[in-house]
């Protein structure tokens, strides 16, 4: 598939001359209509649109400006992306508050970004002015309301515009630390995509004319942002968006839609794959085909070989291809994407042994012992190495290290913030294998390790818990106990002078009494000692919702650690004597 243009702009131009007509963009409106109203915009409309809010802002300061998107997932929200970018502002996406409420993330973003625009929408605005509020009228951001502006009249002929190198900046979601903006280039973004594109479609000279890209994915995410607004530009096909809300209450939606078009694409969290399995019906399957699957992405959170197996058993039946299913790794500060299991078959399944893992090794043991851990691929179009994190040293194979990557998708470093960029993206190695750079390379954080070729991502340096001079892993932990408990879990180690004690936090679903309740913790503990020879020191059953989340949806260890100090959960159970 031939490379089109090398900017966000050019790129949707060249769209909007070759495939004026062809559907861009559709969104569902399952809040409007249960059933699902879409809307749809063709590659001119959203050209033209774009234009119009590009015209609007270009009033409002000069490029390099930052331009904020607070809004509700639709195709104003893609709009403004885009019409920020064509402006030569840097687009800053951002989630709307839950509930309304006020949402100190956003706050911290507005006060380090400082933008001189906020799109919105008219729905929202009252909700949206309030994170303007500075002490400096002078700094004080501009307001527009994406959807009252007048797209029936022409755009006026764009003024030739500067672009800056950097198109967006992707607030990370702050698992481990603060949110940090990282700094996307207009670059990042192509060479990520033309490493995407011969990684999925492997088995295709291009993409099916026919496919679509379905996401349910929200957009200020930088999955959602890849899968739900560039991919179908880089491809010229179209693509299918919905809300997380809509996925959230009926996860048939989204099957559905990956039914209803001839071949798809589509993307989501380990998670969304169970929560797909449990509660979709037979009835909301009745008559689908799922055999024009062609990738289902499963990133951003660890991949759970059991979730894969009850996935394929589920929707199989439907015409699903087992080898559909991409088990994936990739993060922001690479733009997005990393690697992929190799297509054609299932994914590579191994069982590593606990005590080996422990002492930093992956060892393969036996059928149904060890933790159960999904291959990411090969690393095929980026330079992948697993280091050790203290003596800069690439790990022999077998060895966890940390991995750093190198590449022209990897971002510029963080906004404002030379000191952690130098930190992260500036890693240089103490010895160099023939074909390895010796930097500068991006310290991931992320625990893995290269076992027969293929990425394998055991957990966060930051997440490791150390308790009695052992390595184990919250991950490892967290998947037993959710076996037994079905909801989400947060494993932690808890200072205890001299040492640290193993603390779980897990949500249950439903309300149990005092006898299960006792029944359910003898179990945790049980399995958790005899599973991870660790000691489960106190086991703390909680509420569903009750657990912190970041915006992609991945638990907060660290606060869940104030949280347990401050008594800030709410205990079902009785607390240990």
């Amino acid at each position: 598939m031939p490379p089109i243009a090398t900017s966000i702009p050019a790129a949707l131009a060249a769209r909007a001359q070759a495939q004026p007509d062809d559907v861009a963009y559709t969104f569902i409106d399952y809040e409007y209509d249960p059933a699902g109203a879409a809307e749809s915009l063709t590659w001119s409309e959203v050209h033209e649109r774009v234009q119009i809010v590009a015209e609007k802002l270009s009033k409002l300061g000069a490029p390099g400006d930052r331009a904020v998107i607070l809004a509700p997932q639709s195709l104003d929200y893609v709009v403004a992306f885009l019409g920020a970018i064509q402006a030569g502002f840097v687009a800053v996406p951002l989630s709307m508050p839950m509930f309304r409420q006020h949402d100190e993330r956003v706050s911290g973003v507005m006060a380090d970004a400082t933008p001189v625009a906020v799109l919105t929408t008219s729905d929202v605005i009252e909700d949206v002015r309030k994170y303007g509020q500075v002490e400096s009228r002078s700094h004080a951001p501009k307001f527009i309301e994406v959807d009252t502006l007048d797209f029936d009249s022409p755009a006026k002929p764009p003024a030739p515009v500067a672009l800056p190198k950097a198109g967006y900046i992707q607030y990370t979601s702050g698992s481990t630390r603060r949110p940090a903006g990282v700094v996307v280039t207009h670059q990042n973004i192509f060479e990520n995509m033309e490493q995407i594109l011969p990684d999925f479609f492997e088995a295709y000279d291009e993409p099916p004319a026919d496919l679509t890209v379905v996401t349910w994915l929200p957009l200020y995410h930088d999955m959602g942002l890849l899968v739900g607004v560039f991919l179908g530009m880089r491809m010229g096909r179209s693509t299918v968006l919905m809300t997380p809300v809509a996925f959230m209450q009926k996860p048939a939606r989204w099957i559905q839609q990956l039914a209803l078009n001839p071949h798809t694409f589509t993307a989501a969290p380990n998670f969304a794959y169970e929560l797909a399995v449990k509660r979709t019906k037979d009835e909301d399957l009745a008559g689908l085909d799922l055999s024009g699957v062609v990738v289902m992405i499963n990133g951003a959170e660890r991949v759970h070989g059991a979730t894969v197996r009850r996935f394929n058993d589920r929707f199989g039946p439907y015409g699903l291809p087992e080898a559909a299913m991409r088990p994936s790794y990739g993060l922001a500060e690479a733009t997005v994407y990393v690697t992929s299991s190799a297509g054609g078959r299932a994914p590579t399944s191994v069982r590593f042994d606990y005590d080996e893992l422990a002492a930093g090794r992956a060892q393969p043991c036996a059928e149904g012992a060890g933790s159960e851990h999904i291959g990411l691929g090969v690393p095929r179009s980026t330079t992948v190495r697993v280091v050790d994190p203290q003596t800069r040293v690439e790990a022999p194979a077998g060895t966890i290290g940390e991995v750093w990557l190198h590449g022209p998708h990897v971002a510029g470093g963080y906004w404002h913030n030379p000191q952690l960029t130098e930190e992260l993206f500036a890693g240089q190695l103490a010895q160099t294998s023939e074909g390895t750079p010796k930097g500068p390379w991006l310290r991931t954080g992320d625990l893995g390790v290269l076992f027969d070729e293929e990425l394998f991502i055991v957990g966060r340096i930051k997440d490791l818990l150390i308790v009695d001079g052992r390595n184990h892993y919250p991950d490892d932990i967290e998947a037993t106990v959710q076996e037994l408990t079905g909801g989400r879990v947060a494993a932690v180690s808890v200072p205890d002078d001299p040492s640290e004690k193993l603390v779980v936090i897990a949500e249950l679903k439903k309300q149990l009494d005092a006898e299960v309740l006792d029944s359910v913790k003898q179990q945790v503990t049980a399995a958790v000692s005899q599973t991870h020879s660790v000691r489960l020191d106190d086991l703390m059953m909680v509420g569903p919702g009750s657990l912190p989340l970041t915006t992609s949806g991945k638990v907060r260890r660290g606060t869940c650690v104030e949280l347990y100090h401050s008594d800030g959960f709410r205990r079902l159970d009785a607390a240990p004597a």
